[in-house]
């Protein structure tokens, strides 16, 4: 092996350790130690030289046969047609036989040459042969050899080098998951020493490359941590390990190894890699490794026949079967081999039928829906026993549905496939629910014979009644006793009914258990006539009911406490009412000012407990200007209600100080935060000016009044003002508005144009285009607004219209 292709402490220790070369040693003096070293470094070209010249021959040999099978010619006049060809196209004879072989094998080395002469043209190779050359030599090289080693060193030598690959190693995949180095190159003796096991369940890079059918790319192995064979030399580098698989199986891992990040490859280069690792798997198939345990026995693959002994021998449905590839060699069924004896088939068919089937032909929905196909896959390639408790086998023949639990064991021996499958037995199954039913539901179950005198318990029963398994039952006559003397008439019903009129019955009483505790148990019982119409044996169930009992004590409590507290609320509801409509009734005079129409509408919530805090407000103030004014307390009920009657009075009061809208609402906030317990609130106040027909307005986190003037409705600007309460001081912004003659101004709140199913902006466009209809009155104008609300959030309402006479 070339020094180049050992890690960096190798070369090192190679170089310090040279002997003298040429016969001389480091002083140039001759010695009989350089020139027995110079003439095994001479030895040793020779043999490589051979090597190359004999893959060569057989490369040019195999071009040959090829002409004579094409041309139809004999062996002499093929090698002079090669001998013409090769100087015509002016490349060398090795050369020319590599891609004669390749436009004639068309396999996948052949579709993987073109990228691989694109990734390494660049290179200058040492022998000066061509890429493809370099490529076809590996392969013959690997299935030349006789062994693992050699493989991966024509594989490092002939194909890797030149993508720039440090190192390479071939490993062999166990029966128990474990890996063994089957050959490697680029490291040194001691580093395959150290690495020539891993057991079973270790994760290394290797492990991480069966997982998946593209394998494992790795841009650096020191970002992942993952162990892996020259961990120490080439962390630093990137990774690649592909599984090598052939007929569906796979036999081991090809890892390769570079000193440098490895960039995300080309398609084509990925390709490459995987045909080299399907070399790798030929050569892992055909050289079975022994066991690195047992270095002295080699692994024997079972033959079939006793595989079908095996499953011959087992208590449970066995089945064997052996793979079935297509003209590629992929797999893509399995052939039910032998089917034992404990077999049923869901169908009914004899088990020489279903011998001999393909699986997915005789069983189509055993795969698709039990994922069992692609278990049975995953066991045939690693070789990996899968086992599972409890899986839904379900299979579909002649449009007959089965399905069944069962405990499922799937193992590979050899080349074929063991499915194993223990169906769990029905009638225990149900035994053990009906126990665990009876356990939860404190059920206890009783049989009694009148004629015998034999009474049969079961253990829930002995736990009911607080007893003993070894202590003697109660008989149903004897019932009374063990029960509150307030149930004997109950108790006595239940026994006539059962014993004398001989029907079926059933009753509830408290139960006074030995250990001084009282259950409320329910009793049901049938009797069991003979063939003459006698009775002679009963049966029945007891079951403690005391749960349920308190429950329904609880639940009587509960209604108790519910109507006490729907009457509180429809108490609450109604002073909530009584209290909104002495401050605002739904019908109002109108607002005498002169030159002004002033109209006020308001609609309370059809449910009551919805009772909310909107209102509104038209005054005439003593400076003769008109305070209109609309607002919405946050919530609903008697909270809501009072802080608006608050709100409203205490702006009624500060609008007496003559100050302006954006002011009064300033004051208000005040009033909102410290006054009334914190709440929030939203509103809109306006002074108008009828001398001048001027509104000043300012709003609090409310939405703006609608100007509608002709045929056209718009709402105001949007001037700046916070919520009522948020924050113990704020500012608002006023705006001032010139009205003309027939100009009308409403005030509203959300009530009215709310809606669950828009936005506000979609529900104020509705709004703006009923208001754009003027009737002849302002009260019509009102009360068609409300007529056409489109609300269905069922809360309060207030409108406030001003029409400029």
């Amino acid at each position: 092996m070339s020094d180049l292709r050992q890690p960096p402490e190798s070369q090192k220790a190679a170089v310090d350790n040279q002997p003298a070369v040429n016969g001389k040693d480091g002083d140039g003096q001759s010695s009989p130690v350089g020139r027995l070293a110079a003439t095994v470094e001479r030895l040793r070209r020779e043999v490589r030289a051979a090597q190359a010249e004999a893959d060569g021959r057989a490369l040019i040999e195999l071009a040959k046969g090829i002409l004579v099978e094409r041309l139809g010619c004999g062996p002499a006049q093929a090698s002079r047609q090669l001998a013409e060809l090769t100087v015509q196209a002016g490349v060398t004879p090795l050369e020319f036989a590599v891609e004669v072989i390749n436009q004639a094998s068309r396999d996948r080395v052949s579709e993987v040459t073109s990228a691989f002469l694109a990734a390494t043209a660049s290179a200058d190779p040492p022998d000066g042969h061509s890429s493809a050359v370099r490529l076809r030599t590996a392969e013959s090289g690997a299935l030349a050899a006789d062994d693992t080693q050699a493989v991966a060193d024509s594989l490092l030598e002939h194909a890797l080098t030149p993508l720039g690959a440090e190192a390479v190693a071939i490993w062999a995949l166990g029966a128990d998951g474990s890996l063994a180095l089957a050959g490697s190159a680029g490291f040194s003796t001691a580093e395959a020493g150290r690495w020539r096991h891993v057991p079973p369940g270790v994760t290394t890079v290797a492990r991480r490359g069966l997982t998946e059918r593209s394998g494992e790319w790795i841009r650096c192995l020191s970002e992942t941590g993952l162990p892996s064979i020259g961990q120490h030399y080439y962390r630093d580098g990137g990774r690649v390990a592909v599984p090598a698989e052939t007929g569906g199986r796979i036999h081991g891992v090809l890892e390769i190894v570079w000193s440098a990040p490895l960039e995300p490859p080309p398609a084509a280069i990925v390709r490459q890699i995987e045909a080299l690792a399907e070399l790798c798997a030929h050569t892992l198939e055909t050289n079975a490794l022994p066991h690195p345990d047992d270095a002295t026995n080699p692994r024997v693959l079972p033959d079939v026949s006793e595989l079908m002994d095996l499953a011959d021998g087992l208590h449970d449905p066995a089945l064997v079967l052996v793979p079935h590839l297509d003209s590629d060699g992929h797999l893509v069924d399995f052939r039910i081999h032998h089917v034992n004896s404990r077999f049923l088939d869901p169908a009914g068919r004899p088990r020489g039928v279903v011998s001999g089937a393909l699986l997915l032909e005789a069983y189509p929905m055993a795969a698709g829906h039990s994922e069992l196909f692609e278990r049975m896959e995953r066991v045939y390639a690693t070789g990996e026993p899968f086992r599972a408790h409890r899986m839904r086998l379900t299979a579909l023949v002649d449009d007959v549905p089965l399905a069944a639990v069962a405990d499922i064991n799937i193992s590979r021996h050899g080349g074929s496939v063991l499915l194993i499958w223990r169906i769990e037995d029905e009638t225990a199954r149900l035994a053990s629910l009906l126990q665990h039913a009876q356990r939860l539901g404190r059920i206890g179950g009783f049989e009694e014979n009148l004629l015998t005198g034999e009474i049969t318990w079961n253990g829930q029963l002995y736990h009911l009644y607080g007893k003993q398994v070894s202590d003697p039952a109660v008989r149903l006559e004897d019932l009374p006793a063990h029960a509150h003397p307030d149930d004997a008439v109950a108790i006595g019903r239940f026994l006539r009914t059962l014993l004398h009129q001989r029907r079926p019955a059933s009753t509830a009483f408290r139960l006074q258990r030995p250990d001084g505790v009282t259950r409320h148990i329910r009793v049901v019982a049938e009797p069991v006539l003979d063939s003459a119409g006698q009775l002679y044996v009963v049966r029945g169930a007891y079951q403690d009911i005391s749960a349920h009992h308190w429950t329904e004590v609880a639940l009587a409590a509960t209604r108790d406490q519910l109507a006490h507290s729907e009457q509180q609320a429809s108490e609450r509801n109604r002073l909530t009412l009584q209290l909104q409509h002495a401050i605002m009734p739904p019908t109002r005079a109108p607002l005498e000012v002169p030159g002004l129409d002033v109209a006020v509408r308001y609609r309370p919530a059809e449910t009551q407990h919805l009772v909310g805090g909107d209102w509104y407000d038209a005054v005439v103030l003593p400076s003769r200007l008109v305070l209109l004014c609309v607002g919405d307390v946050a919530g609903h009920g008697i909270e809501a209600a009072t802080s608006m009657v608050v709100l409203r009075n205490a702006l009624r009061g500060l609008a007496v100080t003559g100050a302006g809208p954006g002011q009064l609402l300033s004051w208000l906030n005040m009033v909102a935060h410290h006054l009334t317990g914190a709440v929030t609130a939203t509103a809109v106040c306006g002074l108008y000016d009828p001398e001048n027909n001027t509104l000043r307005w300012a709003r609090a986190g409310h939405l703006p009044p609608v100007l509608v003037r002709g045929s056209d409705a718009a709402p105001l600007p949007l001037v700046k003002g916070l919520l009522l309460g948020a924050v113990p001081d704020a500012t608002y912004e006023e705006h001032e508005v010139q009205l003309a003659v027939d100009d009308t101004l409403l005030m509203y709140t959300d009530g009215l144009i709310e809606r669950r199913d828009r936005s506000v902006e979609e529900s104020l466009a509705q709004f703006l285009t009923v208001a754009r209809a003027v009737p002849p009155t302002l009260d019509q104008q009102l009360d068609r607004l409300l007529t056409h609300s489109r609300s269905d959030t069922d809360d309060d309402t207030c409108i406030v219209g001003i029409r400029v006479a």
